[in-house]
């Protein structure tokens, strides 16, 4: 291949690296208004006042706007495809305040200065109530978080906002209980996982105004262009004809912006004052009224027969929705089925799961998207059944991990038709020595080092709802427009997609000219979420080039005075066999714009029927300070199986950042919540994320397999890449310190003091 499975550099790069003015503040212009909110103090209050006369007499202030002024309509800020599995449980502003920092009123001015003082004298009388706060006795508590009469939820997805539920529901396969009474082995655990921020450079902006045809132009850092349309279009109660999306350069978005967070607040400030405006969240309003992780308890029964063969799988998951439902439904779904089918030999599966409300900030989508908290739980009870069977992991997971051809009975009943995880497993075994250093050793100095190691799998796009788009012409130089409906956040899907279009149509990477998403322009697509654009959007860019060389053949063959089936394109020019005579592209493209000549261009979509899963084993050696606990990441090896490697460059930064997001759930990051549901991580001073230097080696290789549905047998890479680091290190501090801590993150104190209790 010329194109395909070759490292070529980001068609963004040098604009990025140049600091060329590219992201959403960069191109609101200068006399925006700037829109901020006031937000609650308090995790659960009704409003029974607010006085904003003095406020609106602040010099610069143009609007302030309250829960009387906004639409009474419901909606979900989530980024999925219509009918929403989120329910309908938000309001523009509302009466009914449900966690700290929800919005009590818009305030808008023509500088940030006159905003902050009009925030600081608006007057509200609260009545304070008493919050849910802990999600574990959320359910059919009496405190209820969604009492109103109009919440709804468009699917049936087992919610029922009197009981507090905004998701259940079960799956099962086999006889469970059955087989674990005749396991020989069982191991029965709770794992629990915190909320995480994606703590993404870029926080959440959006930039709106009027065109000159009245419409609502949105210019914002999302992930989902056309449903931020919907999902305006449902909150202001106006037709989505009369809004248009416009996505920018990203600066990182790892799911949190797969939700509306942002938009919304500067939107109804353009529409009341018909004034451009913009909203940039501080860092604050990031952490504090984002879009995190959902928090989750994970209940796991595992059994298995004296060998080691596992015959039943049994979990629990009890989710934090928080005070909102946003992705709660779906998230929720992935810890069972993605974990689960690891291991598709077993005799019986059952997966049940609940999603709660509590008075805490509402959760959202982040890289992994519910598979992370799963496999951290289910992986760490493979790793202790191991240890209960005194078994090296690594041969445990040799005799029960799913293979090549294999049925996925909790994976929707899939085919493995692309499974590599069985070289993955010998290649990063090898890499890290695992033979050698297995399970830990004692250093001269005190010091421990140990290994530990984990599984992974995820999805390429959801199987029958995503849809990819693209539309490619040709352009009267011989040059081809590839318009795409997928948001390049920073992983390169524009490279990506325009590598497979050149691939297709034998042409330069640099005859591919990307543009961006604008709503009003490009196809439609779901929007880059779901580890979908690679595996569904590149099936469209395949698809649609066969159909534009069908079209340049023609025009060719017209012009050289030959029949279609006697004409071959070589990329640069049509060939008629019978003289050998040629037409360049150039010529083509010329004809196709002039009198007589036909317009070549094309588009195709498409979605897929099932979501073949990329794979990854993940091996990492550790140092463990014994007196205090510390423990340091020495070298992580990761080896995935994503199919066919598309961009061998932009595939290693995937993997490599997956990892240390990964390392940082695993070991410092932290949400936490006083008791009155105020969150105290507000800044990187009180929320650690890794850098580069806080680890070792992180050492990345591919062992590819060939996926029969993907574009030249491409799988999907965003999201798999942060899946082992948790479960992996829980393991190596097993080795290293005979404990198993199950609640994330796994600080110093918590192993210095287990250490302590183990010791006694």
């Amino acid at each position: 291949m010329k194109a395909v499975n070759k490292p070529i550099r980001k068609k963004d790069a040098m604009a990025l690296v140049t600091g060329k003015p590219v992201y959403t503040d960069d191109i609101a212009p200068k006399d925006c208004l700037i829109v901020k909110v006031l937000r609650s103090p308090y995790a659960n209050a009704m409003i029974e006042e607010i006085n904003t006369t003095i406020a609106q007499k602040v010099p610069g202030i143009e609007c302030i706007l309250t829960w009387q002024d906004t639409p009474n309509t419901r909606f979900t800020m989530a980024g999925q495809s219509y009918p929403e599995p989120s329910p309908y449980d938000h309001k523009i502003l509302d009466k009914h305040l449900r966690c700290v920092g929800d919005p009590v009123a818009i305030v808008a001015g023509v500088d940030e200065k006159s905003v902050d003082r009009a925030l600081s004298i608006i007057k509200v009388n609260y009545q304070v109530l008493e919050p849910l706060l802990d999600f574990t006795k959320a359910k059919d508590h009496a405190i209820l978080v969604h009492p109103e009469s109009d919440w709804k939820a468009l699917c049936p997805v087992g919610a029922d906002n009197q009981r507090n539920l905004c998701a259940s529901g079960e799956f099962v396969s086999g006889d469970v209980e059955a087989q674990l009474k005749m396991c020989a082995h069982v191991i029965e655990q709770t794992y629990h996982t915190k909320q995480n921020s994606q703590a993404m450079m870029e926080s959440f902006c959006t930039y709106t105004h009027l065109d000159v045809y009245g419409r609502l132009n949105i210019v914002s850092s999302t992930q989902v262009p056309f449903h931020v349309r919907r999902i305006l279009a449902n909150a202001l109660d106006i037709p989505k004809a009369q809004i248009r999306v416009i996505k920018p350069r990203i600066g990182g978005g790892f799911g949190a912006k797969q939700s509306v967070v942002s938009e919304v607040f500067p939107a109804l400030v353009t529409m009341k004052t018909k004034k451009p405006a913009k909203m940039i969240f501080t860092r604050t309003e990031s952490f504090t009224n984002g879009s995190p992780r959902h928090e989750m308890q994970i209940k796991v029964r595992i059994g298995a027969d004296k060998n080691g063969i596992i015959k039943a799988i049994h979990m629990y998951t009890l989710s934090n929705a928080g005070a909102y439902g946003e992705h709660g439904p779906t998230t929720v779904g992935l810890t069972g089925h993605k974990a689960m089918s690891l291991y598709a030999g077993a005799e019986a599966y059952r997966f049940e799961y609940d999603v709660v409300y509590t008075n805490t900030m509402g959760g959202g989508a982040y890289r992994g998207y519910g598979a992370t908290q799963g496999i951290f739980a289910l992986e760490s009870a493979v790793n202790e059944l191991a240890a209960k069977l005194k078994m090296d992991p690594v041969k445990l997971r040799e005799l029960n991990m799913t293979a090549q051809g294999q049925i996925m009975k909790t994976y929707y009943g899939e085919v493995s038709n692309s499974n590599a995880l069985d070289r993955c497993l010998k290649k990063a075994k090898q890499m890290i020595d695992w033979d050698n250093k297995y399970p830990c050793k004692e250093l001269e100095n005190g010091k421990i080092r140990a290994v530990g190691m984990a599984l992974a799998m995820q999805g390429s796009g959801i199987s029958n709802v995503d849809v990819g788009s693209v539309e490619i012409k040709l352009n009267d130089d011989g040059f081809y427009t590839l318009m795409i409906g997928a948001s390049d956040m920073g992983t390169g899907c524009d490279t990506i997609l325009a590598q497979m279009a050149a691939e297709c149509l034998d042409c330069d990477v640099d005859n591919i000219v990307v543009h961006g998403v604008d709503t009003d322009q490009s196809p439609y697509d779901t929007g880059s979420y779901a580890s979908s654009t690679t595996y569904i959007t590149g099936m469209a860019v395949v698809k649609t080039c066969e159909k534009i060389r069908e079209q340049i053949v023609r025009q060719g063959a017209d012009m050289l005075n030959c029949a279609e089936d006697q004409v071959e394109f070589d990329g640069k020019q049509v060939i008629c066999l019978q003289t050998q005579q040629t037409i360049s592209l150039q010529q083509i493209g010329y004809q196709s714009v002039m009198g007589g000549g036909r317009c070549i261009t094309a588009s195709e979509s498409h979605f897929s029927p099932v979501s073949p899963p990329p794979f990854m084993v993940g091996m990492v050696e550790i140092e463990l300070d014994k007196q205090t606990g510390q423990v340091d990441v020495i070298d992580y090896v990761a080896v995935v199986d994503c199919g066919t490697v598309v961009n061998p460059n932009l595939a290693r930064i995937q993997t490599e950042g997956g990892i240390l997001q990964g390392i940082g759930m695993a070991l410092m990051e932290d949400v936490q919540y006083d008791k009155k549901g105020r969150l105290l991580n507000r800044s990187f001073m009180q929320y650690k994320i890794p850098t580069r230097l806080d680890v070792g080696n992180i050492r990345v290789d591919f062992e590819s397999s060939y996926e029969p549905t993907g574009p030249f047998g491409a799988k999907s890479i965003g999201e798999i890449v942060i899946n082992t680091p948790a479960p992996a290190i829980a393991n190596a501090i097993y080795h290293a310190s005979g404990l198993y801590l199950r609640t994330l993150p796994m600080t110093a104190e918590k192993i210095a003091m287990g250490m302590l209790k183990h010791e006694d």
